[in-house]
């Protein structure tokens, strides 16, 4: 088996959710007492959300860059990027590191082609929905059309993670709010809804809303256990 790198602690909440996730698909495919093998930094979210709201994604991509690196050294066969939002510095993690890195977005993408889903609503932080390195790459790779909220309903789903959801705190008000802003999505020809936050899975259930859900903290952690199983 492969080990597998993550670079959690953005935040940790969602990251959790990530060991969870790739223990328990181990435990299915290989039974009895297997589990993961993985290396992992978990970095200080602080400092690293104060540097994304001053813009100073440089500053950012040196920091997970060095994070990933210690990763490498620790023996990680390749990596995962444990947030949607920071793959706005996928290429300068990417070119820091020998193994490489599994991008949240390519494996997101893999899972709708296969389901046939050609228009998708995206819901994430500000940064995911409004900068182009999610849906650019969406669309310029995999031929997908994205649709996201209004202005207005995309402050209300950033205000949620950061506010709340990275917080570890769950509110039914905002629960609410996001389904109503998934049925709009819907209404404008959504076929499905990525659920573009590795946070989100934490509020919004397949079993809360009618649209089908990608939960991309999950379709990533799979995808992750298939290249490290796939000699076992």
């Amino acid at each position: 088996m492969k080990t597998i790198g993550l670079l959690g602690g953005m935040s940790w909440e969602s990251t959790v959710e990530y060991y969870r996730s790739l223990n328990e698909d181990v435990k299915e495919k290989l039974g009895g007492l297997h589990s993961a093998k993985i290396a992992m930094v978990s970095v200080d979210f602080g400092p690293i959300e104060k540097l994304m709201q001053k813009g100073d994604w440089g500053t950012v991509a040196q920091e997970l860059s060095r994070a990933a690196q210690k990763i490498e050294t620790a023996g990680a066969d390749f990596l995962l990027i444990c947030t949607n939002t920071m793959h706005k510095v996928f290429g300068a993690i990417e070119a820091a590191v020998h193994i490489p890195v599994i991008h949240i977005a390519d494996a997101t993408a893999e899972r709708l082609t296969e389901q046939g889903i050609k228009t998708a609503g995206l819901l994430g932080t500000a940064f995911t929905m409004e900068h182009d390195f999610y849906k650019g790459r969406l669309r310029e790779k995999y031929g997908l059309e994205v649709l996201v909220p209004n202005k207005k309903d995309r402050q209300i789903v950033h205000d949620v993670i950061f506010n709340e959801l990275c917080l570890g705190k769950i509110e039914s008000s905002s629960r609410s709010d996001y389904l109503r802003i998934i049925a709009q999505l819907v209404d404008q020809g959504a076929q499905a809804v990525i659920l573009g936050c590795t946070e989100v899975g934490l509020l919004v259930q397949p079993e809360d809303t009618r649209a089908p859900l990608f939960d991309t903290a999950a379709i990533h952690a799979q995808k992750a256990v298939a290249v490290a199983t796939v000699n076992v």
